[in-house]
């Protein structure tokens, strides 16, 4: 095959497409500040005119909207593999992703679902149902992901956690959160609605999850305690325990397994 000067420069484009990273600023009314968003699209982006389904990733307590991307640089080449956007948005060093009944300054949860998501919908060419739609992330990240996921099911058609502090109760003094939900002895109806745990008792929903924690992870037990609750609910989830602790090297391996599940979910829509 013989391969003319044009064409051959354009196939090395092709072999060397890299994905874009965008960083989004948008302006939050709820909380009146612009809050930053790392987008990751896909190699061939900006060659078609495809429309990609969306996972937003939530980092953890003292992380910022660049920790994933600085942590796990290999997520350009996940997204191009899956064909899919990857959002990384802010949620403050100790929001966990909620609106805070004590604090009006904090409504990161107004901020993602009612803020964020329409504007990346209307700036990107996103597939914008729940179907195509998934939020994981690690630690916090990961109690904000199913805390977002089972409060807005509209909205999410898929979501994970990784080591997530899913239960919040056990830990009443830490990560700011007395500071976000008032002291648990004063406020624990705040406590109570505000851990995934307890809302996963209260509901059942036709949404699909995957879940893991590291056996040496002081979170495993309210990762062990949502997967009973889930048992009971008969909802759909992947539940999964690794050998390992609280870290970016057990956060590394578990980030493949749930964008590989949530790019498999995603194939049933398109058979």
């Amino acid at each position: 095959m013989r391969l003319t000067l044009v064409s051959l420069l354009c196939l090395l484009h092709f072999l060397q497409a890299e994905a874009r990273i965008d960083t989004l600023w948008v302006y939050s009314e709820s909380m009146q500040k612009e809050i930053g968003t790392t987008i990751i699209l896909p190699d061939n982006y900006d060659s078609t005119s495809w429309h990609y389904p969306v996972v937003y990733l939530l980092h953890g307590a003292g992380g910022d909207y660049g920790n994933w991307l600085r942590r796990v640089p290999l997520l350009e080449q996940y997204a191009s593999d899956h064909q899919f956007i990857l959002a990384c948005p802010d949620g403050g060093l100790t929001s966990w992703y909620l609106d805070s009944p004590i604090d009006s300054t904090y409504r990161y949860e107004t901020y993602i679902t009612s803020e964020l998501l329409p504007t990346v919908d209307s700036l990107y060419r996103t597939q914008p149902s729940p179907s195509r739609r998934a939020i994981t992330g690690l630690s916090m990240g990961g109690h904000g992901s199913l805390f977002l996921s089972l409060r807005h099911p509209n909205l999410f058609g898929l979501a994970g956690s990784m080591s997530g502090g899913l239960d919040l109760r056990p830990f009443p003094d830490n990560w700011d959160l007395p500071l976000r939900l008032g002291t648990f002895t004063a406020s624990p109806e705040n406590w109570n609605s505000h851990s995934v745990v307890f809302i996963a008792c209260t509901i059942t929903t036709p949404q699909h999850f995957i879940i893991d924690c590291g056996t040496s992870d002081f979170f495993l037990e309210a990762n062990r305690a949502l997967h009973s609750v889930f048992v009971s609910q008969d909802i759909t989830h992947v539940y999964t325990e690794r050998l390992g602790g609280h870290n970016w090297s057990y956060w590394r391996e578990s980030i493949v397994s749930h964008l590989a599940f949530f790019a498999d979910e995603f194939s049933v829509y398109y058979d």
